[in-house]
């Protein structure tokens, strides 16, 4: 879950393919530094190698993959930075990337896509 304007991640890569489904709400999908509008039951296949990050709106999504390969990369992006979600220089250092973030709290539900 995801509250409006909040970013999933800083904006990045990955070497091992994603895929997000949307179960509820709307947001933006910022890919490869064009953004794209995310309703409910869209679904993004995301490929290896490819920079994404998901703001929500607010939304709900469920994001599945395997990870066999730990490399990340962190990319500074105009697009991604409008909302808040890319590092100030791309870089391979997570501690760097989100320097500066909030770490995330967990709350309960309240129903604020109801």
């Amino acid at each position: 879950m995801l509250g409006p304007g909040e970013p999933m991640a800083c904006y990045h890569r990955e070497w091992d393919q994603e895929g997000f489904l949307v179960l509820r709400g709307s947001g933006t999908l910022v890919v490869e530094g064009e953004e794209r509008p995310l309703r409910q039951w869209d679904f993004f296949h995301c490929p290896a190698g490819v920079a994404h990050v998901i703001v929500g709106g607010p939304i709900v999504v469920a994001a599945f993959g395997a990870r066999q390969d730990d490399r990340t990369e962190y990319v500074a992006d105009p697009a991604a930075a409008k909302y808040g979600a890319a590092p100030a220089r791309t870089t391979t250092d997570s501690r760097e990337a989100y320097e500066g973030w909030e770490r995330p709290t967990h709350t309960r539900y309240d129903g604020w896509l109801d």
